[in-house]
């Protein structure tokens, strides 16, 4: 769904328009791999680094919702982000009917420049898109050199495993798609309980060495390789986490501010 369509459901008026490039793309050649990742939610600042990742002028770039439950909310949230960007947004629900579309989530997904991935239940989203066929189509994408991007569930999902709240009562390990390798923890310093449990898990070895993201922090792997870490403001950061002799080693990542 383009936004032009959620707006004739949704009964909004609202139109967008578009921005200049604050700086050159990082690379523009679709062998590559791509994935951007941040600690939290989505924002304006996240949606045109990953429009600038994608190489081209006005991409297509598609929001999935699943891990809300295809919230409405959130949607608009994501279109009202996208305001004034050099994109164009669309939003692939998961929650659907062969009534209400009438092309393939293939066929939508590996048309796109660059997908997004929302924040949410994170256990359910990957339930939903293994039955759906949804991970076997954005691993295709990936190859194909589509940007793939998200913060929390939309961040946790690219990696091999990480710390969760989709489950009730504590903080449990989740298994994501493992197109990048490694374990992840979002909300790094947001959520008091995240830290600590993540260094625990990594030095008792139930986590391999991974990336921990500051809601306002990201980082963008090509190819499986750290190529930048960004962040919205000076005290958010990311992190290298592993274990070397039974200590925990964590190492911030240099970075860039993004600017407004």
């Amino acid at each position: 769904m383009n936004r032009r369509e959620f707006v004739q459901s949704a009964g909004s008026s609202a139109l967008l328009t578009s921005a200049s490039l604050v700086r050159p793309p990082l690379s523009s050649q679709d062998s590559k791999r791509k994935i951007f990742i941040y600690g939290g939610n989505f924002t304006p600042r996240f949606n045109r680094y990953v429009a600038l990742l994608t190489g081209k002028e006005n991409p297509k770039v598609c929001f999935m919702p699943t891990a809300s439950g295809d919230s409405l909310s959130t949607i608009v949230s994501w279109f009202e982000a996208c305001a004034n960007l050099p994109l164009r947004p669309y939003v692939q629900r998961s929650f659907i009917s062969s009534y209400n579309q009438k092309e393939s989530f293939e066929n939508v997904l590996t048309n796109m420049d660059a997908i997004i991935v929302g924040g949410g239940n994170t256990l359910n989203m990957m339930a939903i898109w293994k039955v759906q066929g949804i991970d076997q189509i954005l691993k295709n994408a990936w190859e194909k050199g589509i940007v793939l991007a998200g913060g929390s569930a939309g961040s946790l999902c690219w990696f091999e495993h990480g710390t969760t709240d989709s489950r009730p009562t504590e903080l449990t390990k989740v298994e994501g798609l493992g197109f990048l390798k490694g374990s992840h923890c979002p909300h790094y310093h947001a959520e008091p309980q995240r830290k600590p449990l993540y260094w625990a898990k990594v030095k008792s070895k139930e986590y391999k060495p991974g990336y921990a993201c500051d809601d306002r922090a990201g980082i963008y792997f090509e190819d499986n390789e750290v190529k930048e870490v960004v962040a919205l403001d000076e005290t958010s950061n990311a992190y290298y986490v592993s274990e070397e002799a039974g200590e925990i080693k964590e190492r911030q990542l240099p970075k860039e501010i993004l600017k407004a």
